[in-house]
């Protein structure tokens, strides 16, 4: 039996319904704790990772579905980190990860989604995209990488795509994780000063952030357009580190306790056997 202090917390409540036709991000709270104490919450933090690799294992012997994680983010925003505190525990075996960059000259002689197809978790996997095909309505957007002819359509696209991921046995949870232009400011700036991390700077993190209105209102049309029932986005106050692990870490083990995933009947009778 598995017990939660906070199992009655909605987590609905961070979830964008579908069929908006915008958001405003400025509504939606950086740096909330939804009302929890932060030791009880990292206490059960523990509980609901515990849990989460207890699922994924249970779906990695299953091995007829998988499931999809998909972080976006402003620079800053904690991606690499909640990818450490949150799926750290699980067994790597039933686990991919696959961090997104500019594509290649071979990538780009492609569809955008055919890089991304090939990522897609197996059955009995839970698989992680660092940043996704998601890119591809945001820095191409603002970027202007392509024409907005092009880019325009791929909203249509991404949801079809994920359509027939789910439509195949994948279950999708999208975590935009929030973060303010002055939160972000800060982290970079722990960057500069610590050279433990001076490698995780780059000079371009300036140019980027110099558009963080244009990044913004992207991040606003893709999440409105492309939230959907079976393919949701959650909105992950990500200010406070501590209860950013916490939703996510719940808002996996809620949408995983709902697949009811089955371990498989053994094609034998276990009683009758004796080890000697």
């Amino acid at each position: 039996m598995w017990r939660y202090y906070h199992a009655a917390m909605d987590t609905d409540l961070y979830r964008v319904k579908p069929g908006a036709k915008q958001i405003d991000l400025g509504e939606w709270a950086t740096n909330d704790n939804g009302g929890l104490d932060r030791a009880e919450a990292e206490a059960e933090f523990a509980t609901l990772t515990a849990r989460l690799a207890d699922l994924q294992e249970r779906m990695y012997a299953e091995g007829k579905r998988s499931v999809l994680v998909v972080l976006q983010a402003m620079d800053g925003a904690g991606k690499d980190s909640t990818i450490k505190s949150v799926f750290g525990p699980l067994n790597p075996q039933g686990l991919s990860l696959t961090s997104f960059k500019a594509p290649c000259g071979h990538e780009l002689a492609h569809d955008f989604l055919w890089r991304v197809h090939a990522h897609a978790p197996a059955r009995g996997y839970l698989g992680l995209f660092n940043r996704s095909h998601y890119e591809d309505v945001l820095v191409v957007r603002v970027r202007g990488l392509v024409p907005e002819s092009r880019w325009k359509k791929r909203y249509a696209h991404i949801v079809n795509f994920e359509e027939l991921l789910v439509d195949e046995g994948t279950t999708i949870v999208k975590c935009y994780l929030h973060v303010s232009r002055d939160y972000q400011r800060e982290r970079l700036q722990k960057r500069l000063d610590d050279p433990a991390k001076h490698w995780k700077f780059e000079s371009n993190d300036l140019k980027e952030r110099a558009l963080w209105k244009d990044y913004r209102e992207a991040f606003e049309v893709a999440v409105a357009k492309t939230s959907t029932k079976t393919a949701p986005w959650y909105i992950v106050p990500s200010e406070k580190r501590w209860f950013r692990n916490w939703l996510v870490a719940k808002i996996m083990v809620d949408t995983m306790e709902a697949m009811d995933i089955k371990l498989p009947e053994p094609d034998f009778d276990p009683k009758s056997i004796v080890i000697t």
